[in-house]
């Protein structure tokens, strides 16, 4: 059982998942001093905005091994070092996307309206109809910048105001915009075209301050500006001297570059502006939703399965997962095998897919791969978030190769190390050995082996069975392949107990033995 340290405001249905797999403790607002050296006993930590983990917090927390984030975001988050530390991150990107859409369009017509200055002067015993006339989104062109998985919900309900769409973003397809009936066009020409623009991206060193001076000058007078993404990709000071100065008609913003709000933000006193503390997934329902995702996902990285929105580790899509899956375990014990039978250091590793899974990511087949065989030869604990890392830093070249020739397996993974050949599938979702070499096999790759190579002739099975029984050592299932009659022969014999090296000897010392050592992989 796992011990998860809970620091941050999620809802109780996410610490009710938590609390029923692991032993789970809440220590809310706790100081920085105090995370720091509680932290070094807990295997995964679950924050939320406010917490930074970065290569202090990693160090104190060395059992560390995966940060629940109940949030889209992560910039609180030093992914590098939390790769580098073979910390996985898991955020939860889809739980606030309806909330945070909503708020948007909300926002949106907010501000066109005028609804918050309207509400304020009936509130001060005014009735100033003429002055709050509004505008209607029908018939407007709306720009959005990013269309991910929030973008496209507000270019869906978008749509159903009768308005015109355009999106950029670098990552999609003209094809994948009109899914969601948005126009794919460059930066400039939405932002010279759009009478009301949105900004839907994550905040990224390339998307920190993409929104500045020369921007809101190439936005068409008169426009409006929203963000309700990440504070920091709009110059606020620059946003507030184009209001001021009437060159935007008014901004909705739910996010800052300083949250709580600087008490001497310009923003504060800007006209025609609507202002919410960073209400975009504050629903019921999109908390509950954040952080049931969230905590699925820590408990997915606690039992040693990459989940699907892992932030710093290659996924397996959803629809992918329980075809994959197997194949990446697979993977790792093959790399585990062939580092037992062929220990000298190499500075290569070859893998290729074939079959079926070459028609999926298998990036992390890959990192199971080189985890298998960079466990030993470092101290660093290695997986997949920092397997890849980890490779190039040792100068361990790795070359990947698809075929759809898997015959007569539906799939195969074949790791190659120096002059040694593995190729493994699955049988029953269970990893198994399908070759050495030029020696076709079908073994379960589990437990304690004995492996050897020996000239095909009768007698020698005979003998290491006899070995192996006056040690006491059953047998519990006995794979053979030769490549001709009275030429080489390999056998893979598993076995329930541990072979002493005297029984090991007598193995070797058996007339036409060529080789005879023993492996172990992990049990299953």
């Amino acid at each position: 059982m796992a011990r998860i340290l809970v620091v941050e405001s999620v809802a109780q249905p996410a610490i009710d998942l938590l609390v029923a797999a692991h032993e789970t403790d809440v220590r809310l607002d706790l100081p920085r001093e105090q995370l720091l050296s509680l932290a070094g006993g807990y295997d995964a930590l679950v924050v939320r905005s406010q917490t930074r983990i970065d290569d202090d917090l990693l160090a104190a927390a060395p059992r560390l091994s995966v940060v629940g984030v109940a949030s889209v975001g992560t910039d609180r988050i030093d992914l590098a070092a939390a790769t580098r530390a073979g910390v996985m991150v898991v955020n939860a990107p889809t739980g606030n996307t309806i909330a945070a859409a909503e708020h948007t369009i909300a926002l949106m017509l907010a501000l066109l309206r005028k609804i918050p200055s309207a509400d304020a002067s009936v509130r001060r015993g005014e009735w100033d109809r003429a002055g709050h006339t509004g505008a209607e989104l029908r018939n407007k062109t709306i720009g959005i910048i990013g269309l991910g998985k929030i973008g496209k919900a507000v270019a869906r309900r978008i749509a159903a105001f009768e308005a015109r769409i355009l999106a950029s973003d670098p990552y999609l397809t003209a094809e994948q915009a009109a899914e969601a009936s948005a126009k794919l066009v460059g930066l400039p020409e939405l932002l010279g075209r759009s009478d009301v623009i949105s900004v839907h991206t994550p905040l990224t060193a390339q998307t920190r301050g993409m929104i500045g001076q020369a921007q809101i000058d190439a936005m068409k007078p008169g426009s409006y500006l929203l963000n309700v993404s990440r504070g920091g990709i709009m110059d606020e000071a620059v946003l507030s001297r184009a209001l001021e100065e009437g060159r935007l008609a008014g901004a909705a913003l739910d996010v800052y570059s300083a949250e709580p709000m600087d008490a001497d933000s310009p923003l504060r006193s800007a006209p025609n502006t609507v202002l919410t503390p960073h209400l975009g997934a504050s629903t019921t329902e999109a908390q509950d939703r954040v952080g049931i995702e969230m905590a699925e996902q820590v408990l997915l990285a606690l039992s040693g399965i990459t989940p699907p929105y892992a932030v710093n580790a290659p996924a397996i899509a959803l629809e992918v997962a329980p075809k994959l899956r197997p194949y990446v375990e697979l993977a790792r014990r093959l790399a585990i095998l062939a580092r037992q039978l062929s220990p000298a250091p190499y500075p290569s590793i070859a893998l290729v897919y074939a079959g079926e899974i070459a028609a999926w990511d298998c990036s992390p087949v890959r990192t199971a791969a080189l985890a298998g065989i960079l466990e030993p030869v470092t101290d660093q604990r290695v997986n997949a978030v920092n397997a890849d890392l980890i490779a190039r830093e040792r100068g361990l070249t790795v070359n990947e190769t698809k075929t759809d020739a898997a015959d007569p397996w539906s799939s195969l993974v074949r790791v190659s190390l120096g002059d040694l050949r593995l190729a493994g599938s699955t049988a029953h979702g269970r990893p198994h050995l399908a070759g050495l070499d030029d020696f076709q096999l079908d073994a379960e790759l589990a437990g304690i082996i004995l492996v050897t190579r020996h000239q095909d002739r009768p007698g020698i099975v005979g003998a290491v069975g006899t070995i192996l029984a006056d040690a006491r050592i059953n047998i519990s299932s006995l794979e053979l392949s030769r490549l001709s009659a009275a030429g080489e022969a390999r056998m893979f014999v598993s076995v329930d107990d541990p072979i002493p090296d005297t029984a090991l000897e007598r193995v070797a010392a058996v007339d036409g033995m060529l080789d005879a050592r023993v492996v172990e992989l992990p049990p299953l």
